[in-house]
Order: structure tokens, then C-alpha cells, then sequence
């Protein structure tokens, strides 16, 4: 895993430890929430990418961010898919159709 993924990972694990925090909510009672164990649970708030990229969502549902969650491929925000297009365009553009 790029070391940029892996920090951007324990940071969502993070943030999502102080959300859980912030509502008073305890490990186990998260840990039910979600349908895994403690350990799993911690491992998640460390940003441990072997956990479920589904115990992450449902974690993200129940802090009512999913479409925050939604929205992170977009093609329409892929600036390296959009270059590539502009620049398909560009070489396509010296032939004309009439």
C-alpha cells in the first residue's frame, strides 16, 4: 500500500474513533453496531487496511457521512481521467469534419 494511502487510512480510522467518542458511544457498543468484535473495531480506529472496506462504510453510514463516502471515485473529479480526455480532444482536434 502507497505510504500516502496507508496515512490517509489512519486518519479515516482516526476520525472515526473521535466521532464514536464524541457521541459517547463505547467500543462495544460500536463493535455490536457493526457486527465485529473489539479487536476489529480497534483495529479499524488504528486505520488498519486489513479490515473490511464494508465495516469501514457502515461505520461511515452511522455517522451519517455515506455520501461523503459516495462520492470518492467521481469520475467527474478524476483530474488525471479529465487531462487524458483534454488531451485525446486536442490531438483529435487538428482533423476536421465537415
Amino acid at each position: 500500500m502507497p505510504a500516502v494511502a496507508a496515512s490517509a487510512l489512519r486518519r479515516l480510522g482516526g476520525d472515526l474513533a473521535i466521532a464514536r467518542k464524541r457521541r459517547k458511544q463505547s467500543l462495544r457498543a460500536w463493535a455490536a453496531r457493526l457486527n465485529v468484535s473489539v479487536p476489529t473495531l480497534m483495529k479499524m480506529e488504528m486505520g488498519d487496511p486489513a479490515v473490511s472496506v464494508g465495516v469501514y462504510a457502515t461505520a461511515i453510514w452511522m455517522i451519517q457521512r455515506q455520501e461523503a463516502l459516495a462520492t470518492l471515485a467521481d469520475p467527474a473529479q478524476d483530474l488525471a481521467a479529465l487531462e487524458a480526455d483534454v488531451q485525446a480532444a486536442s490531438r483529435r482536434g487538428g482533423r476536421r469534419h465537415e
